[in-house]
């Protein structure tokens, strides 16, 4: 197999591996020099992620290879499924990369893996890959590592010399939810032992191993458990384990699989997880101001903060001009750069109309029912519950 169809193969191989929040391409990104051949589109498989001050950088998903001995059951490399395998060496890997790299395709890298024979042999395959681009490419710009189940630690510290960002997949919140989807995983001994030691070596090296820190994904829906179990999960994580972000991807069966025939995971559910998350990792919320239905799910009639506004009246309205940012943040429609924004603003002089939260990136309309201004009530339209879908 050529060193292109070898791109292709194993970069569509890694699409279900997130390293964004919505798995979106980059966009369209033309092959402009001539190293690279003509007609062999690579834009499916470079992804934006953003690095730490926000900076957008092209990422190429790949993985070391797609033979796996493991059995998850959603997954499209199920070791007793029939699809054409692949792997690299990591010298061809590392050559492929720079290639691209130097014809300005892609910034950074994302690199995955399935697990082959052993998790340390094949991680061992991953590092040297790595390391050749860092140290006879000298390529020093981002770099992503999956920490493969079972890895040891000296792996995962090489790893974590070598990368910015590390992850593990949990892909499930708790052990009897991964054992109905992926058997030939050990949810303590093989997924959440790494990530502890991850934690731990990134606390001891005062944040120089992987500096942008570690991430997870959850498979949402596969093992039929309910957003309570996922949303508990992550939370735990942010607190225990400073996790920098959970990934959700939405379960969706693929043909010849274990679960081929289940039914898919609605988009609006994996959307809601997002919101969610969102309220824990960057407005200051606990999993305890989430709220469920009463099968342990988030509802699709409101998005997560306006049920939590609709839950807590006892909270509102709040005084924009004199309320603390936490407490801003929990008016629907308030987020954090507009709630700066409101916070500087009103150093300057009294806000007094609906317009100015618009002005600063709110959406007023939202926020108007939970707020007064110098005072007074903003008019504002009564929500309609009934309307809203089940």
């Amino acid at each position: 197999m050529e060193l292109m169809q070898k791109i292709e193969a194993l970069g569509e191989s890694a699409q279900y591996d997130l390293c964004n929040a919505g798995g979106a391409p980059a966009g369209k990104l033309h092959a402009s020099s001539r190293s690279i051949p003509a007609g062999r589109s690579l834009d499916r498989w470079i992804y934006p992620a953003a690095v730490p001050g926000g900076k957008p950088v092209r990422v190429l998903k790949i993985l070391m290879t797609n033979v796996c001995d493991k059995n998850c059951y959603y997954c499209g490399l199920h070791a007793s499924r029939d699809v054409p395998r692949a792997s690299f060496t990591p010298d061809e890997l590392a050559r492929a990369f720079d290639r691209l790299q130097r014809a300005n395709l892609i910034d950074g890298m994302f690199l995955s893996s399935g697990v082959c024979a052993s998790a340390d042999g094949t991680m061992g395959r991953m590092i040297d890959c790595v390391e050749l681009l860092r140290n006879t490419y000298q390529f020093e710009g981002y770099v992503h590592m999956k920490i493969l189940p079972g890895a040891s630690e000296s792996h995962i510290e090489r790893a974590m010399q070598l990368a910015q960002r590390v992850s593990v997949n949990l892909e499930a919140p708790t052990a009897e939810r991964l054992a109905a989807i992926a058997p030939r995983k050990d949810f303590f001994d093989e997924l959440t032992r790494p990530m502890v030691i991850a934690k731990r070596l990134i606390d001891a090296s005062g944040g120089r191993l992987a500096p942008s820190g570690q991430t997870t994904q959850f498979v949402v829906g596969a093992a039929g458990e309910p957003d309570r179990e996922i949303l508990s999960t992550s939370a735990r994580l942010y607190t225990d384990l400073d996790l920098r972000r959970a990934y959700y991807s939405r379960f969706n069966p693929i043909p010849g699989t274990a679960l081929d025939g289940r039914e898919p995971t609605p988009a609006w559910r994996e959307h809601r997880l997002y919101q969610a998350d969102w309220l824990l990792r960057l407005y200051g919320f606990g999993y305890e101001d989430l709220v469920f239905d009463h099968e342990g799910n988030l509802p699709r009639k409101a998005d997560p903060k306006m049920l939590y506004a609709r839950a807590h009246p006892e909270l509102f309205p709040i005084e924009v001009n004199r309320a603390p940012r936490k407490t801003l943040l929990r008016v629907p429609g308030l987020g954090p750069r507009s709630v700066g924004r409101l916070m500087e603003w009103r150093r300057q002089g009294t806000l007094r109309e609906l317009d100015d939260l618009g002005k600063a990136g709110a959406v007023a309309e939202r926020a108007a029912p939970y707020i007064l201004l110098a005072g007074k009530r903003p008019p504002h339209q009564l929500e309609l519950w009934d309307t809203w879908p089940s």
